[in-house]
């Protein structure tokens, strides 16, 4: 039996004890109708999914999040590790376990990371679309900082959120230069900073920081409306020239890229598109480097939801 093994360092047939981060859990039917929990585990280097069969409690949904104890045996299942659960349960005061090493975290410094939005925002010679970034930053800044990303699909560990951002900023930095006819430098940068900023009230965190659930608010309207709505709210309080305000909300509005895509409208300006472009680039970078870091170097990876493919992971 091995403890706290790292789940980057599993192998088949492991023998395993110690503690990790439920990062999902649903309570399921078996063939013969028998409850069994489908979830996934992590620490700081990765995750991995898990089942417990003839499942009867206590952990479920409502403990995403939060810090378990189990007990498994690594197996294989169409060519991927998971974990086969004899034992699990919520962790008691008497635990110990260093919380650094379960919680994963963006590979960045997150005060040199903030301090470049704000050098961005600085650099800005638009005064109006400069004030708008710094007021919903300031606003929104102890949870911008730290959040996640997203739940699952990627950046989803700590502080994933300003990670993304300042990597997409950068980007939007210099394609801006390169199209220098075509683009508003400061729109698209302010619409690349802003762009994801409603997330803050989208995500519901668990004491980890983790993304859990969405809000209400989150559920019913997204971060697309919801980013646009503060994009309002701030340039009316703010007295913004109203284009300068409709072209910025359209920017939140359609950085998905398409409806099916879960836009509210189709970037129709070349600087939504261009965002809609890069937001697409640096979720897509992040999704091949997790996927990577689990997949054997000359092989190819699980099939990856978000890209409906498998990947290759070369030399």
């Amino acid at each position: 039996m091995e403890y706290n093994k790292w789940i980057a360092d599993l192998a088949v047939s492991d023998e395993i004890e110690g503690y990790y981060v439920l990062k999902t859990a649903q309570i399921k039917k078996s063939r013969n109708d028998k409850p069994f929990l489908a979830a996934s585990v992590a620490d700081s280097s990765g995750t991995i999914d898990a089942k417990a069969w003839d499942y009867g409690g206590p952990l479920g949904p409502q403990d995403e999040g939060t810090v378990i104890k189990l007990r498994a045996v690594v197996s294989e299942y169409q060519g991927v590790l998971q974990l086969i659960v004899s034992q699990i349960r919520p962790v008691r005061e008497d635990d110990r376990f260093d919380l650094a090493d379960l919680v994963p975290a963006a590979p960045i410094d997150p005060a040199k990371s903030w301090q470049e939005l704000l050098d961005l925002i600085d650099g800005m010679k638009d005064g109006d679309y400069a004030k708008i970034c710094r007021h919903l930053l300031e606003k929104h800044e102890n949870r911008f900082r730290i959040i996640p990303g997203g739940k699952s699909m990627h950046h989803s560990f700590l502080n994933g959120l300003l990670m993304h951002t300042v990597y997409m900023a950068h980007i939007a930095e210099y394609l801006a230069d390169v199209y220098a006819d075509v683009v508003n430098r400061d729109l698209l940068v302010a619409g690349t900073i802003l762009h994801d900023v409603a997330k803050c009230d989208e995500f519901i965190t668990s004491p980890l920081g983790l993304v859990t659930e969405y809000s209400v608010k989150g559920q019913l309207l997204g971060h697309l409306v919801m980013g646009a709505e503060e994009v309002a709210l701030a340039a009316r309080e703010l007295g913004t020239p109203e284009e300068k305000s409709i072209l910025l909300q359209h920017m939140l509005l359609s950085h998905h890229g398409e409806p099916e895509f879960g836009a509210a409208v189709r970037p129709v300006c070349a600087e939504s598109e261009l965002l809609s472009m890069i937001d697409l680039i640096d979720s897509r970078m992040e999704i091949y480097k997790e996927t990577m870091d689990e997949t054997e170097v000359g092989g190819f990876s699980k099939k990856v939801f978000a890209l409906d493919k498998k990947i290759f992971r070369h030399q």
